[in-house]
């Protein structure tokens, strides 16, 4: 008989609570789920009542000090003390703990095609599958595993990078920031156009450049002038000086010029402005002294007519602008009426939108409800289907008869670990007698791996248990043997000569045979049952990839 080999150690042995649901491939049977969190059994932990618990919600429950079993107080079988959980009453389930880690499992993440078992997925895929929805640790964004590479390099907000000209380190949001302060970040000078000046020698740079224009010291007053180094020059300073001076005293003839002109030769005004001493002098000069020369008369008349029409132009164009503003004012009115009609309209459908996302939600919820329904009833007929196909198969006389086909591929399937056993499916001995089913392993179990195929033989738990005698010990006949044993296992010859055959008689000691407390028992029977190069030979075993498996239960005495 093959031992179950131990789930390796877990880095999460007992820190978590159970498996979720989604991870099964099947639908979940009550006596896998914990009746504390009501996930997936982890680490079973089974108290004195009965009741199973994940190892985590167990310590959990108890650490506060001795509670009652909520599931004893639900199914109204409470009975103190046994329904109360304290520290120390549970004991690992180890038998809970190999179904559970043996039932197929999916991986719950959207767009990863893992498949597996329980027990695989805890130990090679849970927290490492790169469909797994993560928080960006810096900027809180949500993504799967696999980008969080490349979000850090190139897409997150609070990523740190080095600055390819001083090396320093700074958030990617600084970016602008961090350029406008960087010492090595180059810069053009505007005088001479150099390239590829560090900000931290630009200023020595534009100290000696030539070229460079420079604001007049004079700024902060007006002037906008500049200067540069060339112009600064010795001799363009006394060019400057030259120019100067020529201009002061063009500029002192120009004003005797006017003060003649305008006090009719009289003593120049000294320091007069050409611009504003005609419009302001003019109406005193009128009164107070002698009159203009006749051309000046009329080049002033010439500019007063000029002025007249322009204001004259100007107040046409007001009043055409009063109309167009009172215009506007009338449009404005409308438009003001206009949006208060939208407004009501505008709210009016906001109300029925609401209305009609109520209903929606009312209808979505109904939904729902009706998937939910549909889903029960799939799955009820799925279980139905299962049942039928069962039963379709069983035999009730002890007699039961296997056909394996595509014996290759399951063959390279237990070679490979991904499907090590097979389960036949339920015979019995008859209508109302012993449920059971043989259990096989292509590429051997225990001694046998990878040298024998082995063969198994099941007890399971069945409807009419409490009716039968129990241990298991019915008498089974051998053909090939003279006296009175209990199984007979047989590998089927197809050219129906030399069949493979092999015999035990149970321990009524062992559990195997007791009466079931699980679906099934473990199992017992020979791991040595046929050497696998007979099989890699040509024989008569294998014909159409397909094999046969007999097994035959005396009724005697039944």
């Amino acid at each position: 008989m093959a031992a179950q080999e131990p789930s390796p150690p877990s880095s999460l042995e007992g820190n978590k609570p159970g498996f979720p649901k989604k991870i099964l491939a099947n639908n979940l049977e009550e006596k896998h789920m914990c009746n504390s969190c009501l996930e997936i059994l982890r680490r079973p932990l089974q108290a004195q009542c009965g009741h199973r618990f994940c190892s985590f919600c167990f310590n959990k429950i108890v650490s506060s000090g001795p509670h009652k079993c909520s599931a004893c107080i639900k199914e109204d079988l409470f009975e103190d003390p046994t329904s109360i959980l304290k520290e120390g009453g549970a004991f690992p389930d180890n038998a809970a703990r190999r179904e559970v880690e043996a039932l197929s499992a999916v991986c719950p993440n959207e767009g990863c095609t893992w498949t597996g078992n329980i027990k695989e997925y805890e130990v090679n895929h849970e927290g490492k599958c790169d469909f797994m929805i993560i928080l960006c640790p810096s900027c809180k964004e949500l993504m799967r595993t696999n980008e969080l590479e490349r979000h850090n390099e190139r897409e997150c907000p609070e990523r740190t990078l080095n600055c390819k000209y001083c090396k320093e380190p700074f958030h990617f949001k600084n970016i602008k920031a961090h350029d406008e302060i960087c010492p090595k970040y180059p810069m053009i000078c505007e005088g001479c156009a150099k390239k590829k000046i560090p900000r931290e020698k630009y200023v020595d740079h534009i100290k000696f450049c030539s070229k460079f224009r420079a604001p007049c010291r004079f700024h902060v007053v007006g002037c906008d002038m500049s200067v540069s180094l060339e112009s600064l020059q010795p001799q363009s300073l006394e060019l400057a000086g030259h120019k100067i001076h020529e201009l002061h005293r063009a500029l002192r003839e120009l004003e005797l010029k006017l003060g003649q002109l305008t006090l009719g030769g009289g003593a120049p005004v000294q320091g007069a402005c050409a611009p504003t001493l005609p419009t302001l002098a003019l109406p005193a000069l009128a009164t107070s002294f002698t009159p203009l020369p006749s051309a000046v008369g009329a080049a002033l008349e010439l500019q007063l007519h000029s002025e007249k029409t322009k204001v004259a132009e100007l107040s046409r164009r007001c009043q055409e602008l009063e109309l167009k503003v009172g215009t506007f004012e009338n449009i404005v009115c409308v438009l003001n009426r206009e949006m208060e009609r939208s407004s009501t309209t505008i709210e009016a459908y906001n109300r029925q939108h609401r209305l009609d996302q109520d209903k929606v939600e009312i209808l979505n919820n109904k939904v729902r409800q009706l998937e939910r329904t549909v889903g029960l009833r799939d799955l009820s007929i799925v279980e139905m289907e299962g049942n039928i196909r069962e039963m379709s198969a069983a035999t009730f006389d002890g007699i039961f008869v296997w056909k394996i086909s595509d014996f290759t591929k399951k063959r390279q399937d237990a070679v490979a670990g991904r499907a090590p056993a097979m389960f036949s499916p339920a015979f019995f001995t008859s209508k109302y007698g012993y449920k059971m089913c043989l259990r096989i392993y292509l590429n051997g179990d225990g001694t046998g791996r990878a040298s024998h195929l082995s063969l198994f033989f099941v007890v399971m738990r069945g409807h009419s248990d409490a009716l039968l005698k129990w241990p298991f010990n019915q008498k089974v006949y051998s053909w090939y043997l003279s006296c009175m044993i209990n199984v007979t296992l047989m590998l089927l010859d197809q050219n129906n000569r030399e069949h493979i055959i092999d015999a035990f008689r149970p321990d009524i000691s062992s559990s195997s045979f007791q009466r079931p407390v699980s679906d099934m028992n473990i199992a017992s029977g020979c791991p040595l049952f046929c050497p696998l190069p007979k099989l890699d030979t040509k024989n008569s075993y294998i014909r159409d990839d397909t094999i046969f498996i007999k097994a035959i239960v005396d009724l005697t005495g039944l």
